[in-house]
């Protein structure tokens, strides 16, 4: 009687949990309808009433835009040109004239030649601004617009208009086929040790990676430096195959954990490893995020790789493809990564956004839990992979930063570009402390840097017409430049590198950046010390 009773009441439970799943289910599909529905008949009334015409694509963009910005910031609706874009930069190659560029409103301002392209051929700068293509102009077009004007079928003609240093030049090129490398260098630094650097995980990554490794193993490579650096990530596919080069076929590399089961994933290394020998150090820092933290986790957590560097980025969230109508595409977050300890390295909780200020609290903030590595060293999460070994950096400062989200020291090393004909020597390339005196002068006249307190303050002039006021604006304005020159001046070390990098650049293109590095960046001098003393290298991975 009791057991008859019994299964009643879990008959009943269950029937009442299935129940309450069909009315949340239908209750919340039918929020959703009605919200469209709303939607639908304003966007009507708008359209057939509204006093002037309105763009039906530009409004909707707006509105699902606004709609995605509480979310996350990898939440994000593609149109169709902006599916075309992504597919370029998942693929890896397209056609173009090979370059890197800034939107203006005079038009496409170049910001990186690829050495032996087109652009590069027709002897195209870093600083020059394309004003017109195929006598089109491009004055004042959106980004949306101008990204297509240098697209187009490899072989076919354009003609550019270009503004440099004041002067009007006319250029024809060919367009090329624009291949996009994931690994831009790879070279041994000494007679046993090998550099890659690789800068970001499209479709090529691993198959480049693994070409890169087999010529520096032909050169006699017995250590690696594996430089992750800088890398946003890309594809989870091709981090765990590149995972697997240095870890056992059967290993896990990662798991995600979604609302929908299916997307609950373990993924394992299929293949069968490269090395699982060779001493590897692997270079992060704070711009390391996604599928490189996925690659930088997994072979700290199996102890077979020394982590160097600074605390990676923090981005465990695995974003999907999904097809609209129309051409169109949403890019969604449907999971977390977890590394094979179980670390979930997530670092800004978007689920907790402020409403009010729309901060986004830190995990790392409010808990950190501690995991083990295979030989039981002790790891963390809560905020991006931290390094076996850190490196030391100045931390910047508000007006560093402020500094280095602008186009200042892009527009000195234009300047600085043409005022020297030449470098003497690419690996003792210097930039002394008069150099950087000479920088923090030509802030003076450049209008892209600006600190919160300088813009605060020109708003409460222009806001005031007190002779007072007028007369004391000269004093505190200089005052204010003087501040904020001695703010960044405390991260010298930050803002030199940054200057080093656009100036070379300029001078031999992205491969003489490396190769400057490989002789005097402090990271890899490191990274080198310490493959050369293999009983500290073997004491990292064992030290609990």
């Amino acid at each position: 009687m009791k057991k008859h009773k019994l299964r009643k009441r879990v008959f009943i439970g269950v029937l009442v949990g299935v129940l309450f799943t069909i009315y949340s289910f239908k209750s919340n599909f039918f929020e959703v309808a009605k919200q469209i529905e709303i939607y639908t008949t304003l966007f009507k009334e708008l359209n057939m009433y509204y006093i002037s015409e309105i763009n039906p694509a530009e409004i909707t963009n707006k509105a699902i835009k606004n709609t995605l910005k509480d979310l996350d910031p990898y939440t994000v609706f593609y149109n169709e040109q902006d599916v075309e874009t992504a597919k370029i930069s998942r693929e890896g190659s397209y056609g173009g004239i090979g370059i890197s560029v800034h939107y203006v409103a005079t038009g496409i301002e170049i910001s990186s030649i690829r050495k032996g392209y087109s652009a590069d051929k027709a002897g195209l700068k870093a600083g020059d601004i394309i004003v017109s293509v195929d006598k089109q102009s491009l004055k004042n077009m959106e980004s949306a617009q101008l990204s297509m004007f240098l697209k187009g079928t490899p072989g076919s003609k354009i003609v550019l208009e270009i503004i440099r240093q004041g002067m009007f030049l006319t250029k024809e090129l060919t367009r090329d086929k624009i291949v996009v490398d994931a690994v831009p260098f790879a070279e041994m630094i000494d007679e046993e040790t090998g550099y890659i650097a690789l800068t970001r995980f499209n479709d090529k990554a691993s198959s480049q990676v693994k070409k890169a490794y087999r010529k520096l193993k032909k050169e006699g490579m017995k250590n690696l430096i594996f430089d992750l650096r800088a890398n946003p990530g890309g594809s989870l596919l091709e981090s765990i195959r590149i995972s697997n080069f240095f870890l056992p076929k059967g290993k896990k590399i990662v798991s995600t954990k979604a609302k929908i089961k299916k997307w609950s994933t373990v993924y394992n290394s299929k293949n069968s490893p490269l090395d699982l020998e060779i001493p590897l150090v692997v270079l992060i820092n704070e711009r390391s995020a996604s599928a490189a933290e996925i690659v930088s986790g997994a072979l700290q957590d199996y102890d077979r790789a020394v982590i160097m560097g600074k605390r990676s980025f923090g981005k465990g969230l695995v974003q999907r493809y999904r097809k609209l109508m129309y051409g169109t595409q949403l890019k969604l977050t449907i999971s977390k990564y977890y590394t094979p300890s179980g670390r979930c390295i997530q670092e800004l909780d978007y689920e907790n956004r402020d409403v009010k200020t729309g901060k986004v609290p830190k995990f790392s903030d409010t808990a950190i839990h501690a995991f083990k590595t295979e030989n039981g060293r002790t790891v963390f999460d809560g905020g991006g992979i931290m390094p076996d070994i850190e490196i030391k950096t100045s931390i910047p400062n508000a007006s560093t930063k402020a500094l280095l989200k602008t186009k200042a020291i892009f527009n000195f090393a234009t300047q600085y570009f043409y005022e020297n004909s030449k470098i003497d020597s690419l690996v003792d390339f210097d930039f002394k402390n008069s150099d950087f005196y000479k920088f923090t002068n030509y802030l003076k006249s450049d209008t892209t840097f600006v600190t919160l307190q300088e813009a605060l303050f020109k708003k409460a002039f222009l806001a005031s017409k007190g002779p007072a006021v007028s007369r004391a604006y000269p004093k505190i304005k200089v005052e204010l430049f003087d501040d904020k020159i001695i703010e960044i001046s405390k991260n010298k070390d930050l803002i030199l590198a940054r200057i080093k990098t656009e100036i070379l650049e300029r001078f031999f293109y992205m491969e003489g950046v490396y190769q400057y590095h490989l002789k005097n960046d402090k990271m890899i001098s490191e990274a080198l010390v310490l493959l050369r003393n293999k009983d500290i290298y073997s004491r990292v991975l064992l030290d609990n």
